[in-house]
């Protein structure tokens, strides 16, 4: 089978890694291909099971994380949450503020998702980019979905206090 994804031609060089690393590693652990164009077109040739699997973590490197925060989707427990803040708000200056405030002052707000969720954050472009485990998803996607609505910091931060507990009881009883 084969697959193919756009990533920006700047987020070539993470995808392939110093000395092709990154692109090795991925092949040898999913048993894939990657045909990598220097503009950003990528073919996965492969398996179809595997081949899923890198397609989230080339959008997932695309979408600004680091190669080794994207590798994570490898484990069956973590997912890729993306969300087109063009599909959302069509003013450029709309966009720059949202992406303000979703990272907060000196990025505050970004980390406490990211610690309250146990999971990765990243705005790159005109997207914001979730990497989380399955079971702490819907949490990181609502703090975040409660910026975009326009809702207070306060008010965020208090919902990831109660989310972080809620997490953590759910992990112990299973």
């Amino acid at each position: 089978m084969t697959d193919f994804v756009r990533i920006p031609a700047e987020r070539v060089r993470v995808l392939l890694g110093k000395d092709d690393a990154t692109k090795k590693k991925i092949e040898s652990r999913c048993k894939v291909e990657l045909i990598i164009d220097p503009d950003g077109e990528v073919e996965i040739v492969g398996d179809p099971a595997e081949a899923y699997f890198v397609h989230e973590i080339v959008k997932a490197i695309g979408r600004g994380f680091s190669a080794e925060t994207a590798l994570r989707l490898l484990d069956n427990d973590y997912g890729l949450y993306i969300i087109p803040l063009k599909e959302l708000i069509s003013s450029e200056n709309a966009i720059t503020r949202l992406k303000g405030r979703v990272i907060g002052e000196n990025g505050k707000i970004k980390y406490s998702i990211e610690e309250a969720t146990d999971s990765y954050v990243s705005i790159y472009g005109n997207t914001i980019a979730i990497i989380a485990r399955i079971d702490a998803m819907e949490y990181a996607k609502e703090a975040i979905g409660m910026l975009i609505d326009g809702a207070r910091h306060t008010s965020v931060l208090g919902y990831l206090a109660k989310a972080k507990r809620e997490i953590m009881e759910s992990r112990l009883k299973s």
